[in-house]
């Protein structure tokens, strides 16, 4: 029972009647106090001004039946008219007030009224009786309707809320729905702009990005299973042919060889894996350091002389300027090794490549080449994790999809940008800025 109690009091809707309840009984009994202390304050100024006026001109009203005059010297009376019945009139000579309400013990009803006006050494005095005062009553009635006034705007300001957060608790039975493997559908949105609506829109476009989130793990994972399990498979065919009757060394030697080529490839998948999740942007900057781009642009060229020359490609040095920058010197040469990695893998025999890295507002790194090239519909796709564009899969060009992935993985971890054009059977151009 207590915890029922308790996630109630939790709920945004009890907190607010609680808010707002405080709020309202506190404004109610504010103005209901405030009302009565100036209908006060104006009934007495009014009845004041009355009986200051009659006490100015007290020998006009000497004869009238229901005002009491006095005139008292000395603290004597001289002269009164016989309406004026105000036995104890001297505890009041010497204050410094000049006007007085007097009420009656036994009758809130009425009260008397008693206006002192100093003329020389006489003291008028005006005493009005029996004055009608049911505005008490009024105001009584008034303090008494505010718990009635605090229940009703507690039970609007319900209806109210309720009407707020219908959209709100939608959201939230939407969002109980949600799992890996199902989604809710898009929640309506609101005709009226307010923040409101800014959640729900808000809402549906992340339930698109999930949407699209999950589809991409579900294409990860496969495009995962396929190139791990094509080696694994040979691998495993291998083993078991071996092991089935014992053979001469060679043909022992030629499954070894086999088997390491295919675990190699293995172990290029998972690298190019690690590399691709290891650095983000919330950890990356740990890491930079001043590098040589040029150098490291040159280390790299080095390493695939031996490739350039069984396909007798020509690698031109288009302008290659010293350029020194604050970075992760594994990444960029991640960039360079894959980039021109690729264009190596798609450009024939006897073709050229032509390399710029230089510097103007910007750092430029371009890759150009004489290769098959890329069909237009998928440019847009090519940087995606094991995203092929020979969709057989051909093995005659080694690769697994990664290559791209990690070079806009690592070219967007350092605050840049990659543009790719090609035409088929011309050749790719690679530009990137940093």
């Amino acid at each position: 029972m207590d915890w029922d109690i308790r996630l109630k009091f939790k709920s945004l809707k009890t907190r607010v009647l609680v808010w707002f309840g405080s709020v309202a009984f506190v404004v109610l009994s504010l103005f209901a106090l405030s009302f009565n202390y100036f209908i006060n304050r104006s009934i007495d100024n009014n009845i004041k001004l009355k009986l200051q006026l009659i006490a100015h001109n007290y020998k006009k009203y000497m004869q009238m039946q229901n005002i009491g005059i006095a005139i008292i010297r000395s603290g004597k009376v001289q002269n009164k008219n016989s309406t004026f019945d105000l036995k104890d009139y001297q505890q009041y000579l010497y204050k410094k007030e000049n006007f007085f309400i007097i009420t009656h013990k036994n009758d809130d009803d009425y009260i008397d009224a008693l206006y002192i006006f100093k003329q020389g050494k006489n003291r008028i005095f005006v005493y009005k009786k029996n004055i009608d005062n049911k505005i008490e009553n009024f105001q009584d009635t008034i303090l008494n309707i505010i718990p009635i006034l605090l229940i009703i705007f507690i039970f609007l300001a319900a209806k109210m809320i309720d009407k707020i957060l219908l959209p709100i608790n939608k959201l939230r039975d939407a969002t109980k729905d949600i799992t890996i493997t199902k989604f809710t559908e898009e929640l309506e949105v609101p005709k009226k702009d307010d923040e409101i609506r800014d959640l729900v829109i808000s809402f549906n476009e992340m339930i698109k990005r999930i949407k699209e989130g999950v589809e991409l793990l579900d294409r990860f994972n496969s495009d995962v299973s396929h190139e791990l399990k094509s080696p694994l498979t040979v691998i495993q065919g291998e083993i078991e042919i071996t092991l089935r009757k014992l053979r001469e060394p060679k043909e022992y030697e030629k499954s070894l060889k086999i088997i390491q080529k295919q675990s190699q490839q293995i172990e290029l998948i998972v690298k190019q894996l690690l590399l691709l999740t290891k650095y983000s942007k919330e950890n990356i900057k740990k890491s930079f350091e001043k590098c040589s781009l040029d150098s490291l642009l040159i280390e790299v060229i080095d390493k695939f002389q031996n490739q350039l020359q069984e396909k007798s490609i020509k690698l031109h040095l288009n302008k290659i300027e010293p350029i020194i920058i604050n970075a992760n010197s594994i990444l960029i040469k991640s960039i360079f090794i894959n980039i021109i990695d690729n264009a190596i893998k798609y450009t024939p025999k006897n073709k050229n490549i032509f390399v710029s890295l230089y510097q103007d507002t910007k750092i430029h790194f371009i890759v150009k080449d004489e290769g098959i090239g890329i069909d237009k519909k998928h440019l847009p796709k090519i940087m995606e994790r094991f995203y092929r564009v020979d969709k057989s899969r051909n093995k005659k060009i080694h690769g697994f999809g990664l290559g791209l992935s990690i070079v806009k993985n690592s070219v967007l971890i350092h605050n840049g940008e990659i543009k790719i054009d090609s035409i088929p059977n011309k050749g790719t151009i690679v530009h990137i800025v940093f």
